[in-house]
């Protein structure tokens, strides 16, 4: 047989959080419409970067796929085949199949620890849902980044520098600076 607490007291304590809670201002998030600004440095959707000229960075190296805890993440690398003028990044391999699984994915950033180029990094874009489950499966061509001016779509020859070394090194801006000052020369001589 319960208690008298029980029975009065401990319904009266209970509803005391719903009593408290009923007179203080409502706070209403107004999202989709208002949305509030990330974190800088947030983990959202993965982005595949470019160099300038419009190579892609991925060499293919499969290391985020084994960083990633859920299995999420499915590289499939090619050589890059000068001879045919298919070259896609500047080293001697590229990701020919890149897929991101978000219905295991859950951002916790290690296949961004992983990559030695730098060429998979997170956006600040949250809103991955959709209502189809195929969809939430990014091909390599979702997750590329655009190509901004001044790039060329790949498979094109390295436009800046001799090498890959060339490329991972970062000195491209100084050949591409007195290429221009040489191609300059030419035209006024």
């Amino acid at each position: 047989m319960p208690t008298l607490k029980e029975q009065f007291w401990d319904p009266i304590a209970g509803f005391g959080v719903t009593f408290r809670t009923m007179f203080k201002k409502v706070v209403t998030e107004q999202y989709p419409f208002d949305k509030k600004p990330t974190a800088p440095r947030f983990h959202g959707r993965h982005q595949l970067n470019r160099w300038p000229d419009g190579l892609e960075k991925c060499i293919g190296c499969e290391l985020c796929a084994w960083a990633c805890p859920a299995d999420a993440i499915y590289v499939e690398g090619a050589s890059n085949s000068d001879a045919d003028g298919e070259r896609y990044s500047p080293g001697e391999r590229y990701g020919r199949v890149y897929q991101i699984n978000y219905l295991r994915c859950i951002l916790c950033g290690l296949c961004i620890e992983a990559c030695p180029t730098r060429a998979l990094t997170m956006t600040n874009e949250y809103e991955l849902a959709d209502n189809n489950r195929a969809d939430l499966i990014y091909e390599k061509s979702d997750l590329l980044a655009p190509l901004l001016p001044g790039m060329e779509q790949p498979p094109h020859a390295m436009l800046l520098g001799d090498d890959e070394g060339d490329y991972y090194r970062g000195s491209f801006g100084s050949r591409q600076q007195s290429g221009d000052t040489h191609d300059r020369h030419e035209s006024e001589g």
